[in-house]
C-alpha cells in the first residue's frame, strides 16, 4: 500500500473546473498551507498512535487505575438471537433521556420510546437534580406505556444505559468514576448510580426491577451481535468516542481483585469471556502521541475538566464544531478574515450567536458546509448569517457574511477537521483488531457522527486498512442496532437466564 498523507480527501471541484482553493488570495493560501499541516494526520502518524493505544489497553487491563480504564461489565456471555421477553432500558446519554419499553422476539425486537431533552442545567446541576429527572420521565413513561399483559404487582425488569465511565463489582452496580462529554453534576462521582437511580425509583413507587446497568458501547456490541454474528466491535462516534470487546478472561489479569464475583459468575476457566468496556476517551492524557493543535488546547484549558478525555475532545462530535469555531475566531482576530464592511444590524435574527460564544457551531454546521452543493455556496453563506455573527457595536451583532472565497476556505477547512476526527477515530478500534488478532469483520457503531456524517464511514475504513495494511472494507464499519435499547433489553435478558 503506497503512504498517506490524509490530504486526499481535501475538497476539490470536477477537472474541468481546476481547484477553486488554488485561486484564494495570497494570504488565505498561507493559512490553507498552515492548516493543512496542522490537521493533516499521515499514515505514520496513525500507527505511530494506535501502537500508543495498544499499550494503554493492555496497562488497563493489568490493573485498576489507569488512564484507559477498560471496565469489566460482568457481560459474560454473547447473546444467540433466540432471546425473547419485554424489558425497560433508560439510555442517559450526552444531550438526550431515552425511555424504551423492548420486546424481544428472538433475533428481532420491537421498540416504544420516548426522548426528554436534558435541560444544560441538568448537565452541571446537583445529583438530585439528575435521577429525580430520569426517574420523573420513568414514571411519566410507564404510566403513558401500561400493558394489560402485565399483572399487578409484577415489576417490569429494566436495563439503564449510563453512558459515562463506571467500575462495576457486579451486573447491577457502577461507581461513577469520572463525569464526560462536558458533563459535572455534584455529588455523583465515586457513587454508585444504580443506587442513586433505585433509589429515586423506590420513592416513587414506579413498578419496575433495575437488573443491569450498562455502558452505551457494551450495548452496542450485545445488541448487533443478537443480529449479527460477525460483529467484533461495538463503539460510539457520536457526543463522545469509545468502544466495547470481548477479552478472554485469562488477559485480565485484574480480574484476580474481583475473586468473589468470579466465583459467583463462573468467569474462572481459561477460555471464559469478559465485555471490556474501554472508555478510551482519555487515551494520551498525558500527550505522548496525539498531534494537538493550538485550538485542541484551548478547548482543553476552557473545558470543565482540563486534562481530561484528550482523545475524545479531538475526535468527538460534541468537540468537531468547537474546533472549527476556535480557528476561525482566531484567523478573524488576525484579520485573515471577514475584512468586508460591517453590516446592518437586523432584527431578525434573534437565534443568532456571537461567533466568540463557545460551542455556537456544531457538528452539523461542519457537515452542512461541506455538502453545500448550491452555486456559489449560496446555501453555506445563508447558514453562516443565520447561525452566527460579529460583534458590531455594543450588545449587537451583524451577521457573519464570509464571501465567495472565504466560503471556499472555510468548507475546506470543515472537511480537514472532519477527515482528522475520522481518522483518529480508526485508531483506538485498530488497536483491538491487532489485540484480537482480527482482520475481518464488522463494528456496530451508533452515534451522531457515525449515522449523520455522510463521509465518516468511508473516511474510518480507509484510516483502518491504512494502519492494519489491509483491504479496505475488511473491517466494515455497520449500524449498531440500537445498543441503548435493544442492548440493554438482552442484556438484561442474559442476566435473568444465568
Amino acid at each position: 500500500m503506497p503512504p498517506q498523507t490524509g490530504k486526499e480527501d481535501v475538497f476539490v471541484t470536477p477537472a474541468e473546473h481546476g481547484d477553486p482553493l488554488e485561486v484564494l488570495p495570497p494570504q488565505l493560501q498561507k493559512e490553507r498551507q498552515r492548516l493543512e499541516k496542522l490537521f493533516t494526520v499521515d499514515t505514520e502518524m496513525l500507527k505511530k498512535i494506535t501502537k500508543r493505544f495498544g499499550e494503554e489497553l493492555e496497562e488497563g487491563l493489568q490493573k485498576q487505575g489507569q488512564n484507559i480504564p477498560m471496565n469489566i461489565t460482568w457481560v459474560t456471555s454473547l447473546p444467540t438471537g433466540q432471546e425473547t421477553g419485554t424489558y425497560l432500558a433508560l439510555d442517559l446519554g450526552g444531550t438526550n433521556l431515552r425511555v424504551c419499553r423492548i420486546t424481544l422476539k428472538g433475533g428481532d425486537a420491537e421498540v416504544e420510546q420516548e426522548k426528554y431533552s436534558l435541560p444544560s442545567s441538568i448537565k452541571t446541576g446537583t445529583s438530585d437534580g439528575l435521577f429525580d429527572f430520569i426517574a420523573d420521565s420513568l414514571q411519566n413513561f410507564v404510566k403513558d406505556h401500561s400493558s394489560d399483559s402485565q399483572e399487578d404487582g409484577e415489576l417490569l425488569p429494566l436495563g439503564f444505559t449510563f453512558s459515562y465511565p463506571a467500575t462495576q463489582d457486579r451486573i447491577d452496580h457502577g461507581l461513577l468514576q469520572t463525569w464526560t462529554k462536558g458533563w459535572d453534576v455534584d455529588d455523583v462521582e465515586g457513587k454508585d448510580v444504580a443506587a442513586l437511580l433505585r433509589s429515586a425509583i423506590e420513592k416513587r413507587k414506579i413498578p419496575v426491577k433495575l437488573v443491569a446497568l450498562m455502558n452505551d458501547t457494551t450495548g452496542a456490541l450485545i445488541a448487533s451481535r443478537y443480529k449479527d454474528p460477525e460483529t467484533i466491535i461495538g463503539a460510539i462516534f457520536g457526543t463522545g468516542c469509545n468502544a466495547a470487546y470481548i477479552e478472554k478472561c485469562r488477559n485480565i489479569p485484574k480480574l484476580k481483585s474481583y475473586d468473589q464475583n468470579i466465583s459467583k459468575t463462573g468467569t474462572g476457566n481459561k477460555d471464559d469471556i469478559m465485555a471490556i468496556n474501554c472508555e478510551y476517551g482519555a487515551f494520551d492524557n498525558s500527550h505522548k502521541v496525539l498531534p494537538r493543535t493550538p485550538y485542541d488546547e484551548a478547548i482543553d484549558n476552557e473545558s470543565p475538566r482540563p486534562g481530561e478525555q484528550s482523545f475524545e475532545k479531538m475526535s468527538a462530535g460534541l468537540y468537531l464544531g468547537e474546533i472549527f469555531r476556535q480557528a476561525v475566531v482566531d484567523m478573524w482576530r488576525r484579520g485573515v478574515l471577514f475584512h468586508s464592511e460591517p453590516g446592518r444590524v437586523d432584527q431578525d435574527g434573534k437565534d443568532r450567536k456571537n461567533i466568540e460564544e463557545p460551542y455556537t457551531i456544531d457538528t452539523e454546521f461542519l457537515s452542512q458546509i461541506e455538502n453545500d452543493e448550491s452555486e456559489e455556496l449560496a446555501d453555506s453563506k445563508r447558514l453562516f448569517e443565520a447561525t452566527v455573527g460579529l460583534p458590531n457595536g455594543e450588545n449587537q451583532l451583524k451577521p457573519l457574511s464570509p464571501d465567495g472565497q472565504e466560503l471556499l476556505f472555510l468548507r475546506n477547512l470543515a472537511q480537514l477537521i472532519a477527515v482528522r476526527g475520522a481518522r483518529l477515530c480508526a485508531c483506538g478500534v485498530s488497536a483491538l483488531c491487532q489485540r484480537q488478532g482480527v482482520t475481518t469483520g464488522h463494528v456496530a457503531a451508533d452515534g451522531s457522527v457515525a449515522i449523520k456524517h455522510p463521509h465518516f464511514r468511508r473516511r474510518w475504513e480507509a484510516a483502518v486498512a491504512e494502519i492494519l495494511d489491509s483491504e479496505v472494507g475488511k473491517i466494515q464499519l455497520t449500524s449498531a442496532e440500537d445498543g441503548s435499547g435493544i442492548g440493554a433489553a438482552v442484556i438484561v435478558a442474559l442476566n435473568m437466564a444465568k
